[in-house]
């Protein structure tokens, strides 16, 4: 049986994050092709997250810098190895390839983290995006995990993009894969609520993350205030996981400005809303917000950055503006006028059938595996800078880790 081994910042909770809703269709992928997989991590277990025995994974907590991990390796000896995001690569790549050097080791990056933490830069200093921002210390470290891994999963094309036109990446080690949306779920539009049915704005997003705390203190500063002016009656409802004291404080009903919190299942909550507000400021990756409002019929509303890498060439499923008073005045016509908002709800539906099939990307996806696995050694000789950096960073890496395992014995 294919053994697949992944290796997770963070045990999956596709309820709280679209990162965990990424990592679980991955994972479905794999289970479709009746791989015996293999979930370690690190992290504490969640109350939140899924219980993958009950799909029969393996759970296994690890920990860095300890050598019983190479003996379990070798033990496993899996296929594939997936790293979810690249700080698990730096702490695990090394042991990856010293105890199973035929496995084929693959990054998915959920996004670019070096690329959000640049705009959250530019944004913080109210200026544009520079080149200073992108060449940084992050930059340097997911990139030369990239080039250590045999294949790169990246989420967006705009990320693609940036990684071979500014950072000169090999096409061969890089593939897209969005969003994975199965044709069952993007047929189901017959049964959902009316626009006579929905009332109400919502927001809903992690608050670990912090484009989306940025957007709820923007929404509440600057947007809301022009929508109620035009919409004494409407309320907008802000949802997500692990809010903070200062996401709570938001709270104000005399405002209509409501913290619900955590939501028990992000699509039933949104299908009740008229019109998504999410006017990202920074980020990077696809927000899964905006699928699963096309998933539910729900125009939305948010920015370039918002909508990057989501619609293609097809029309947004509502309005996109980087403009206070413009984003205020789209809220007003999609909130009012049915026949907008149905035009918005039927791209949104188009975008979904037309660049998130999930059957459309799996064959590629394995087609891509067969493929390296068939010519490892000859993929790897031609990735110089990957071998390059795999013999030098990771020397160092390894030896990092022996001394602070050896450290800790003697405490």
């Amino acid at each position: 049986m294919k053994q697949l081994l992944i290796i997770g910042y963070i045990w999956p909770e596709p309820a709280s994050s679209a990162a965990g809703s990424r990592m679980m269709q991955l994972i479905d992928l794999f289970l479709d092709k009746e791989y015996k997989i293999t979930y370690a991590c690190p992290a504490n277990f969640s109350e939140y997250a899924v219980n993958l025995e009950e799909m029969g994974i393996q759970q296994i907590q690890i920990e860095a810098n300890k050598s019983e991990f190479d003996s379990w390796l070798k033990k496993l000896q899996p296929d594939i190895v997936m790293f979810d995001r690249f700080m698990m690569e730096e702490q695990f790549g090394w042991r990856i390839a010293e105890n199973c050097p035929d496995a084929l080791r693959i990054l998915d990056t959920e996004d670019l983290h070096f690329f959000r933490k640049a705009r959250y830069e530019a944004a913080k200093n109210n200026r544009v995006l520079t080149k200073a921002d992108l060449f940084s210390k992050e930059a340097k470290r997911e990139i030369a995990s990239i080039l250590r891994c045999d294949l790169t999963l990246i989420i967006s094309e705009a990320e693609r993009d940036l990684l071979i036109e500014k950072f000169r990446i090999d096409r061969d080690l890089l593939l897209y894969i969005p969003f994975l949306v199965p044709q069952k779920r993007t047929s189901q539009t017959e049964n959902l609520k009316s626009f006579e049915e929905r009332e109400h704005f919502l927001f809903i997003g992690n608050f670990l993350h912090d484009p989306n705390w940025d957007a709820v203190l923007y929404l509440k500063q600057y947007i809301w205030p022009l929508i109620r002016k035009e919409l004494p009656k409407a309320e907008l409802h802000i949802y997500g996981a692990y809010a903070t004291q200062k996401v709570e404080q938001q709270h104000n009903p005399k405002e209509r400005f409501l913290v619900k919190g955590r939501a028990k299942e992000a699509l039933s909550t949104i299908e009740n809303y008229k019109v998504l507000l999410a006017p990202l400021r920074f980020g990077a990756g696809i927000k899964g917000k905006f699928i699963d409002a096309m998933l539910t019929g729900t125009p939305s509303i948010t920015t370039t950055i918002g909508a990057e890498g989501i619609c293609g060439i097809y029309p947004w499923n509502g309005e996109i503006s980087n403009n206070d008073q413009e984003i205020a005045e789209a809220a007003f016509m999609l909130y009012n006028r049915e026949k907008r908002w149905l035009k918005a709800q039927q791209n949104g539906f188009k975008i979904i059938q037309n660049r998130f099939q999930k059957e459309s990307f799996s064959a590629n996806f394995f087609d891509s595996i067969h493929r390296l696995q068939h010519q490892l050694s000859k993929h790897r000789q031609q990735n110089f800078m990957g071998a390059m950096l795999m013999h030098h960073t990771l020397q160092s890496t390894k030896y990092m880790s022996l001394w602070i395992e050896e450290k800790n014995k003697h405490k």
